[in-house]
C-alpha cells in the first residue's frame, strides 16, 4: 500500500455555490476521491474490497479551510496514510491549488476509517491494507 498519492482535479462548475468558491461539501468527496485513487495505485480495487464483504466507512473527518477554491482551479491533493490500528486506518489531506510560479495551501483534513462487514460489524483490516502502515 503507497504511504502518499496524488490526485490532479479541476474544480467543475456544478461545485462552486452561488459566490463561485467550491462548496464546503465538495472537499468531501475530494478526500474520498483521493483514498479510492490510492487504493487503486497501489494495486487493489475497492469494489474487489467490497465483494470480498468488507467496506471502509468514515468514522470521523475533520476539515480546516485556509483559502477558497473556484471554478476551472487546477488542484492537487495529497493523500497520505497515518496510523493503522486493527481496523482503522488515518488519512491525512492537503489540497493546493497549482500555480504558475508556486502553490497555494487550500484545505488541509484528516479522516479515520472504519472496516466493517456488509452486516455492519467491525472487521480487522485486510493484511494487505496495512503493508508499510506506520503505527503512532
Amino acid at each position: 500500500m503507497l504511504e502518499n498519492h496524488e490526485l490532479h482535479i479541476r474544480v467543475h462548475y456544478h461545485e462552486v455555490d452561488g459566490q463561485g468558491r467550491v462548496h464546503n461539501s465538495q472537499y468531501l468527496n475530494y478526500f474520498e476521491r483521493g483514498r479510492v485513487e490510492m487504493l487503486r495505485a497501489s494495486g487493489f480495487s475497492y469494489r474487489d474490497l467490497e465483494a470480498s464483504g468488507l467496506m471502509l466507512v468514515v468514522r470521523s473527518l475533520e476539515i480546516q479551510f485556509h483559502l477558497p477554491a473556484v471554478f476551472d482551479d487546477e488542484l492537487i491533493l495529497t493523500t497520505a496514510l497515518g496510523y493503522c490500528h486493527g481496523a482503522r486506518i488515518q488519512h491525512r489531506y492537503r489540497l493546493v491549488r497549482c500555480q504558475p510560479k508556486d502553490s497555494q495551501l487550500l484545505v488541509t483534513g484528516t479522516s479515520e476509517i472504519g472496516c466493517i462487514d456488509h452486516a455492519g460489524k467491525v472487521k480487522r483490516l485486510p493484511s494487505f491494507l496495512q503493508l508499510n502502515l506506520r503505527d503512532d
